[in-house]
């Protein structure tokens, strides 16, 4: 078998210990594999890349298309940027799989029989990053949700299902406010699920279904769901599972697969030998089944399971602590342990984390086929207070192709032209209000807005963002405002 080229970033704080130990291990269970190391993180950071990444270890990435990383330190302070969301985000790693279980009675945790994965979309949402600030008191960020993109990640969902023989797929969405992006997340996954009948599939929504993985996660088997939710139930689920230290993950894409611990570079303990290096051992263990070594990855998989077994543990987890093992002492235990499996504990064998086929997105979502404009939403910067001044204001920039329907303020109406002498029952807070043109379905020009826009200037209004609003098949693609 021809040895795959794997690329190694050797990390920060504990991450050089850790990875070591997990590349000793690599090389005792026989993985086929070459390594191109490369320098990510704090040590690139100081040297003026903002991203921690040298132009070398893209060129490395690209050509191994698997980084197996150790944790990374990004500095505080503006301006640096996150090395795995630049990664995720250059090499379209669209799913974060996180594999989370129990070690019952040799791992504490009061749960027991937890075997859960959390299914994160890597790309989109709120997580995304997309934020502005237009005036002097309010902010916002972009959730951004596609269609395809959710098509990719929920398929993935089914699809890893399947291949794990796994039974059950939950959806955790927000859609009962957020009816739009979150509805459109929900819609795409009841459509896909229909062509997984094999598989049992339900929806919740995500502040009761972290209740509930935090309460009872056993019952749970596969979670898909958007990105910040997914970044939040994934630390909940390790949590409770008692092995946040044991966990691994892979982030995956076309473009290239990395595979990490979920824990972070922990520079209070670096140098001094004690870290557990499980978490990176089962990442590697995620990333020899992604590439087909199946045998090393059960047989370092199986080892692992069989040395927490009999209680040879380091520092952070085991109970006698006079008994604790270093980095390196846990690392030999485990490879001496190579061929053992478990007695106790769910052992890895052919159907544990195998390699899935990644989606390409298909036709299968019912694209919309009719988008039309039907108005448009301009927010503008008003430091006053008085909305019936001000909607008689803006009411004048209106015309007769696309009159003004309301005025809001943080999502509540505030002003409505045709009730002018209705006041709301609250006052508005902030400075940046809203104004809700709306004309007729399908007549509304980009050239009405523009006039509009300099109506609203002409009355020295300073108007900072723009919405337009269209329905799409006929269903509106914008919110209603509370009151309206």
């Amino acid at each position: 078998m021809a040895k795959v080229l794997v690329s190694i970033a050797k990390g920060d704080g504990i991450g050089p210990e850790i990875m070591d130990a997990t590349l000793m291990l690599l090389g005792k269970v026989g993985a086929e594999l070459e390594y191109d190391y490369i320098n990510l993180g704090e040590s690139v950071f100081k040297k003026g890349i903002m991203n921690g990444i040298e132009p070398s270890a893209w060129d490395s990435i690209r050509k191994s298309r698997l980084l197996l990383k150790a944790p990374i330190t990004t500095p505080q302070g503006g301006g640096y940027k996150s090395v795995n969301v630049t990664m995720r985000k250059a090499f379209g790693q669209f799913a974060n799989v996180r594999p989370v279980r129990t070690f019952d009675g040799f791992v504490p945790s009061k749960h027991k029989g937890v075997d859960m994965v959390i299914v994160r979309e890597n790309e989109e949402s709120l997580y995304a990053g997309i934020e502005y600030r237009q005036t002097r008191d309010t902010c916002h960020g972009v959730k951004l949700v596609s269609r395809t993109g959710t098509e990719l990640i929920v398929r993935y969902a089914f699809e890893y299902a399947r291949t794990n023989g796994r039974k059950r797929v939950t959806c955790l969405v927000k859609d009962n406010i957020m009816k739009i992006t979150d509805g459109l997340f929900h819609q795409v996954f009841n459509i896909i699920g229909k062509e997984y009948p094999d598989i049992q599939q339900d929806t919740m929504i995500v502040d009761i279904g972290m209740a509930r993985i935090a309460d009872t996660p056993e019952k749970f088997d596969v979670v898909v769901t958007e990105n910040l939710y997914g970044d939040i139930v994934s630390d909940i689920a390790s949590q409770v599972a008692g092995s946040v230290g044991l966990a691994g993950s892979m982030n995956i894409g076309h473009g290239c697969a990395m595979f990490e611990a979920v824990h972070g570079s922990a520079p209070d303990i670096a140098g001094k030998g004690i870290a557990n290096p499980s978490g990176l051992i089962n990442a590697a263990v995620l990333m020899l089944y992604h590439i087909g070594q199946s045998a090393a990855a059960a047989k370092l998989g199986n080892a692992l399971l069989y040395t927490l077994e009999q209680g040879q543990q380091t520092g952070d987890i085991a109970k006698d602590k006079s008994k604790a093992l270093s980095t390196m002492q846990f690392a030999e235990a485990v490879a001496a342990n190579l061929g053992k499996s478990p007695s106790s504990l769910k052992a890895f064998g052919a159907g544990s984390g195998q390699a899935v086929k990644l989606p390409r997105p298909q036709d299968t979502t019912q694209s919309i086929r009719t988008k039309r404009m039907t108005g448009v939403d301009v927010f503008i910067d008003f430091a006053g207070h008085d909305a019936q001044e001000l909607g008689a204001k803006i009411t004048q920039c209106g015309t007769s192709q696309l009159p003004l329907q309301l005025l809001s303020s943080r999502g509540m109406v505030m002003f409505n032209p045709k009730k002018p002498e209705q006041k709301p029952e609250v006052e508005a807070v902030t400075d940046l209000w809203a104004c809700r043109f709306v004309g007729k379905e399908g007549e509304v020009k980009n050239h009405d807005i523009r006039v509009v826009l300099n109506n609203l200037e002409a009355m020295g209004l300073d108007w900072v963002k723009v919405e337009n609003l269209y329905t799409f098949d006929g269903v509106a693609g914008y919110s209603a405002r509370s009151g309206e």
